[in-house]
């Protein structure tokens, strides 16, 4: 087997701690990922991953041969990048992450022509509403929407993010319209599902409306939470990149116009200032699409 890419395999089952998400990765079933294993142990005649069915736990010599191989693959990629940088010719694969809904709207539009310029790189693009930790994850680029926690990260702020109250003519023309934010509570409402964090303290507005108890539906989809609303269901809070054409042509009414949270900042966070070649070319592109 290619040794290089056994080596790869092997590191990101380190890292991700397990067989089935690096087979998904790397599009290639378990029991090929199980053969870069046992290919790379025969090699080096020592055992590198303890494997039961539930997990694995490297071993001591395993511990250190991946300590080389991020060593040795780091200094591959260095000198990729440097000569990417000597030939100003930027290729390869970005991995970035972003929230569902921003990522579908806007960040995946502006890959698609970015890709049709640069032929030479190629994106990974996962959209998740989880928030990973990059540090632990294999991933170049990270689309935060909201306040940011203390970190290492370079953060570079690239928008705003805007959310609106509406529902249906026809909701509000049955349940009358509310006046406040008070009295959002005497309505069905169908609120985002943050994990975690419910969604009065994850957008900053003073009604738990929105919140898991009190909600008629709750989801981490915003599409299924329009879909719901568009069927008359009750009222939503959700970002005006999703639902401005439904205002626009009325099948959506915006409500509560003084009470709109206070938009929301978009950061594009990396780990560090010393970016290859293209990695910059991205951040440049996606910076100047979103002015």
């Amino acid at each position: 087997m290619d040794k290089l890419k056994s080596m790869q395999v092997f590191v990101d089952v380190v890292q991700r701690g397990s067989l089935a998400k690096t087979a998904a990765h790397y599009s290639i079933t378990s029991t090929m990922v199980g053969k870069h294993i046992k290919s790379l142990e025969s090699y080096l005649g020592i055992k590198l991953l303890n494997r039961t069915t539930r997990r694995q736990s490297l071993t001591e010599a395993g511990d250190m041969y991946f300590r080389e191989c991020l060593r040795i693959l780091a200094e591959i990629t260095e000198a990729e990048n440097s000569l990417q940088a000597i030939t100003n010719a930027p290729r390869g694969l970005i991995r970035i992450n972003s929230p569902v809904t921003y990522g579908s709207l806007v960040i995946a539009p502006i890959v698609a022509r970015f890709l049709q310029q640069y032929p030479d790189i190629n994106i990974e693009l996962t959209l998740d509403n989880q928030r990973i930790d990059p540090l632990d994850e294999q991933v170049d680029l990270i689309i935060r929407i909201g306040d940011l926690e203390d970190s290492t990260l370079i953060a570079k702020h690239i928008d705003s993010y805007d959310s609106l109250f509406c529902a249906t003519p026809h909701y509000l023309d049955h349940h009358g319209v509310p006046s406040s934010l008070e009295v959002l509570t005497q309505y069905d409402c169908l609120g985002f599902s943050y994990g975690d964090i419910q969604p009065n303290l994850a957008l900053r507005i003073d009604t738990p409306a929105f919140n898991r108890q009190l909600s008629r539906l709750s989801s981490n989809s915003g599409q299924a939470l329009k879909e719901a609303a568009l069927q008359d269901a009750g009222i939503i809070l959700q970002p005006k990149i999703l639902i401005k054409d439904e205002i626009n042509n009325g099948r959506l009414v915006e409500i509560l116009h003084e009470d709109r949270p206070i938009a929301r900042p978009v950061h594009l966070l990396y780990k560090g200032k010393a970016q290859p070649l293209k990695t910059r070319t991205f951040i440049e592109y996606l910076v100047q699409s979103l002015l």
